[in-house]
């Protein structure tokens, strides 16, 4: 067996992989946040109802959050380099594809592919950086960096979404995933050695595991939706939240049984692993219910255009992007731990000034949006790089798809708790303009009582990953 090469120093000496590795996470933080813009001039162009344009979005994510698990574990048996280069290969074909387009049918079955590419991509990224450098220190700087390009990408799809539009079809705005692609699959060929046999496992793949990991996931995610679009008088809801309980159940009785699970859930188990995972689903939850809660309140209740709204977010885009230099020194100074739990519990408190003081004007929402993106910015990178300390190595790829997993769940309960609460307390339809002062003070009750429970839920969230660090820091 070949040694491996030694661990670079420093990020300049790995940045050919961690171009490639940036560009991965560029594709997956531009790629929604650039077609966004243009849905309705997709919606003109091929004639798409309001579920097609739905579904061209939703399809992406939902495939991609429904099958990072698998291609995770599947990753951990093969190669997670083989995995990744393959799925970037996917990525390029479907977005190639694009140019061929149309109709909705054939869009939607490109964004289902392109999911899948996603699902391949995405966790590998997490768990390369991670195996690029020996030191936590490293690691987190690398991991930083990665995220940062990725969340300059957020913040200017949209602005570069529109002025593609001005001057050309929207097509091309998922061809650009194309050059996206060939520069990550160059940058981790080049940068990243193959896959040592010792760093993987033997292990059967758990098809049956595979196949119930990632119905339940898709139906945890395909449900908050259904509450937000059909309400709670629906029966589809409630009906896709009962089978993805149902799968919950019988992916963790296979996960008992199985000779070789596609999840041991005693490494889930592992205190840095169940904190890593507490912390980030509570980010998720926050970033996502705040978004929501704070996107209606400009609009639909202080009047403000969906222009000045997109104003109104940026103390949120700012933070993230502008403090991705200070995570490292935040995290030596104050150590992985204690930055894990003080980034999440800087989200908590920004749900909270939200709940409590978010009526009473711009300002106390504009310090909500900057203290949830702080402790998410943090919290990003040092949850992730707990939960791959506490794995052993030929398991990382899956406690990378852990990690995106907890978030995108997350993602999707904390538009359901708002949606569903809103739902409940608001008479009528929200989006109809001219409300009386009954519904004005049921969308005020609906907010604060909306932002209360996200609090609660993402503060005991926070006890729970406290509480197993300091299980892990004792076991240490």
């Amino acid at each position: 067996m070949n040694a491996s090469p030694p661990a670079p120093e420093t990020l300049r000496g790995a940045w050919i992989a961690l171009a490639g590795l940036s560009a991965v996470f560029l594709f997956e933080m531009l790629d929604n946040s650039i077609l966004t813009v243009a849905l309705p001039t997709i919606g003109r162009d091929l004639h798409t109802s309001t579920v097609g344009l739905q579904w061209v979005t939703g399809a992406y994510s939902v495939v991609f959050g429904g099958l990072m698990l698998a291609f995770g574990a599947i990753a951990d048996r093969f190669g997670r380099r083989r995995v990744m280069l393959t799925g970037l290969v996917l990525l390029g074909l479907a977005s190639l594809a694009t140019a061929f387009v149309t109709s909705t049918e054939q869009l939607i079955a490109v964004r289902l592919t392109m999911g899948v590419a996603a699902a391949m991509t995405t966790p590998g990224s997490i768990a390369l950086a991670f195996r690029l450098f020996a030191a936590d220190g490293l690691r987190v700087r690398a991991m930083s960096l990665i995220t940062t390009v990725g969340l300059v990408g957020l913040a200017i799809g949209p602005t570069l979404g529109g002025l593609v539009l001005a001057v050309a079809p929207w097509q091309i705005l998922l061809l650009v995933n194309v050059p996206i692609a060939a520069l990550a699959f160059a940058g981790i060929r080049g940068g990243i050695a193959a896959d040592r046999p010792d760093e993987l496992h033997r292990d059967p793949v758990d098809v049956i595991g595979a196949v119930l990991g990632t119905a339940t996931i898709v139906l945890a995610l395909v449900a908050p939706t259904l509450f937000v679009d059909e309400g709670t008088g629906s029966w589809s809801p409630w009906s896709a939240s009962a089978a993805a309980v149902v799968g919950v159940i019988l992916f963790v009785i296979r996960m008992r049984t199985a000779a070789h699970p596609l999840l041991d859930l005693a490494l889930v188990a592992r205190p840095l692993v169940s904190s890593g995972l507490a912390y980030k689903a509570a980010s998720g939850l926050a970033l996502a219910g705040l978004g929501y809660l704070v996107t209606l309140q400009l609009q639909l209740d202080w009047g403000w255009p969906p222009a000045l709204a997109a104003i109104g977010m940026l103390p949120q885009v700012v933070v993230l992007v502008a403090s991705g230099p200070f995570v490292g020194r935040f995290v030596g100074r104050v150590g992985l731990d204690r930055a894990a739990w003080l980034s999440a519990a800087a989200v908590v408190l920004g749900l909270a000034v939200y709940a409590v003081l978010g009526h009473l004007g711009y300002v106390w929402i504009a310090m909500a949006l900057a203290l949830v993106a702080a402790g998410i910015r943090v919290n990003g990178v040092v949850a992730g790089t707990n939960v791959l300390r506490g794995l052993p190595e030929n398991r990382t790829s899956i406690g990378a798809a852990l990690v995106d997993t907890a978030s995108e769940v997350a993602t999707g309960i904390g538009i359901a708790v708002t949606g569903t609460i809103l739902a409940a307390l608001f008479a009528g339809d929200i989006a109809t303009g001219g409300w009386s002062s009954r519904q004005t003070a049921q969308f005020h009750e609906a907010v604060t009582l909306g932002g209360l429970t996200l609090t609660l839920v993402a503060g005991a969230l926070v006890a729970w990953g406290f509480v197993r660090t300091r299980v892990a820091r004792s076991g240490a």
